[in-house]
């Protein structure tokens, strides 16, 4: 069976390697590489955001969550079409009106200064990166399981697989192996979906059952929780809901299409797709631990991280095994790429182009330092997943979305629809909720133990209040008077016009640049 694992993977990884060649003809400038040059059309980028979240995460971190703790685990997924419908209807058309190349632009066409674009660029680093690491995690779990490969190598091969992939191809060969492989997952799931429902004579609620009478009702139904584990649960829904319409390489996606129709079509794309899966998902989870055994998934990894490939070979053998796989292994590649590609932006855009260089920068020169800051994100990407190994993938994405939902959001929101935000106020925002939700995550029991000082370990809903409560008392503190208040009257009124228009003429453009 190793050798047609390796015959899958060879396919797979072949194709994507075609594309990447493909795209490489139109990778030449820096808006190529950060945005596809705003190429795709509204469908295109609906499939590929939807290829951003039904990846390790989903496919193995949820469905391993639901095989190992039944419906609690369900909380990882069920939000996320919820959150894209908030995304729709708030983020998707401004962002895209407003935006470039990163959410700092978006910032910056308000507050134009250093300092807000440095906090957003670093917040951008920091949330890809424990996103990033969730997906490595995933992919090297199945590379080694395949393979009978060494963790820390598997590691190593995937990380110079995605630095290829994004220097070569940039978003272009990313957004297309996001769109081949939702469709490949999606039949994935679909026939491990058929193949469990077989093991129950086609009874779509027979795992339901099954597991009622096996583990009982805690299983089946939302779980009795009290003090700090209530309070974690909800904070985990709630940074699910809220941390999408803020993580960085979700929503640099929606500056790959041409215009904020489009953006709005990628959207409620994306949500389809995402109710389509996660109707799957309970059946695979549920089925797993009835035809695998909760036991067998902890053995293996205590993440539960596995579920689906074990799954796959108890009910379609190795050869389904090695497909399901195969395509999980290039669904989590294309995600790495899209981060890589976010945390680069921010680096070399942002930080070098706007920040040390004062936007006196050449194309050529930025799209160089983007590919140094692509190899600087996987290498330190692949460091850190060294001692992630026993982590449940979907809780570190989850721990990813909390900080965007504490640091990015409440900075996004205010500046697109609050006249009275300043940049003090945004700066103040980010710092609180970043530099909070990492000292939450970092005194909670996943990472203390049972003797942690905190008794939860997600922090959202923590902290984003107190993000967006800071950000708030410091933008009334810091308000202008007199003629600067006149000017920053002026320049939302303009921003304003623009989110909501996507009005780019002349006199806009002119009033813009005074103001600056």
């Amino acid at each position: 069976m190793n050798l047609v694992s390796a015959s899958l993977f060879a396919a797979l990884v072949a194709v994507t390697l075609m594309i990447t060649a493909w795209a490489s003809k139109r990778n030449k400038s820096a808006a190529d590489h950060y945005v596809a040059g705003g190429s795709l059309t509204g469908r295109q980028n609906g499939v590929a955001i939807a290829g951003d979240f039904i990846s390790a995460a989903s496919f193995l971190g949820v469905t391993g969550a639901i095989a190992l703790t039944g419906f609690n685990g369900f909380y990882l997924a069920v939000f996320v079409p919820v959150a894209f419908v908030l995304a729709m209807l708030l983020i998707a058309e401004p962002l895209r009106n407003l935006g470039r190349f990163t959410l700092a632009d978006v910032l910056a066409t308000r507050f134009p200064g250093k300092d807000v674009r440095s906090m957003m660029a670093l917040s951008t680093v920091v949330i890809s990166v424990v996103y990033l690491v969730s997906q490595l995690v995933g992919a090297a779990l199945l590379v080694s399981l395949l393979f009978d490969l060494d963790y820390a190598v598997a590691v190593l091969i995937i990380g110079t697989l995605t630095t290829a992939y994004t220097l070569v191809g940039g978003m272009l060969a990313t957004s297309w192996i996001q769109i081949i492989k939702t469709g490949l997952l999606m039949v994935c799931a679909v026939v491990l979906f058929v193949l469990v429902l077989v093991r129950f004579d086609f009874n779509p609620f027979g795992p339901f059952s099954t597991a009622l009478a096996e583990f009982g009702q805690s299983f089946v139904a939302p779980q009795r929780t009290s003090g700090t584990a209530s309070f974690d649960q909800l904070s985990q829904t709630v940074g699910l809901v809220l941390g999408v319409l803020g993580l960085p390489h979700v929503m640099i996606r929606f500056l790959t299409v041409p215009d904020a129709k489009q953006a709005r079509t990628s959207a409620y794309t994306a949500i389809w797709i995402f109710f389509a899966f996660y109707l799957l998902v309970p059946v695979l989870g549920y089925g797993a631990a009835k035809l695998v055994g909760v036991e067998v998934i902890k053995s293996e990894n205590r993440g539960g991280n596995l579920a689906v490939a074990q799954l796959a070979e108890t009910v379609g053998g190795g050869v389904l095994l090695a497909f399901v796989a195969a395509v999980a292994f290039v669904t989590i590649l294309a995600a790495l790429s899209g981060l890589v590609i976010a945390t680069s932006g921010a680096i070399a855009h942002d930080l070098y182009g706007q920040v040390i260089r004062n936007g006196s920068v050449s194309a050529k020169a930025q799209h160089r330092a983007a590919r140094v800051a692509t190899v600087a994100t996987c290498v330190i990407g692949v460091a850190i997943a060294f001692a992630a190994q026993k982590q449940n993938v979907a809780f570190l994405a989850s721990l990813g979305m909390s900080i965007a939902a504490c640091a990015n959001l409440p900075a996004l929101l205010l500046t697109m629809y609050w006249k009275r935000m300043t940049a003090r106020a945004v700066i103040s925002g980010i710092v609180v909720g970043l530099v909070l939700s990492i000292t939450v995550i970092l005194l909670s029991p996943v990472v203390q133990g049972p003797d942690s000082i905190l008794g939860f370990s997600n922090p959202a809903l923590a902290v984003a209040p107190l993000s967006l409560a800071v950000s708030v008392v410091v933008a009334l503190l810091s308000a202008p008077s007199g003629e600067t208040k006149a000017r920053a009257d002026r320049l939302f009124s303009v921003m304003r016009t623009r989110a909501l228009t996507g009005q780019t003429e002349t006199k806009n453009d002119d009033t813009m640049a005074a103001m600056q």
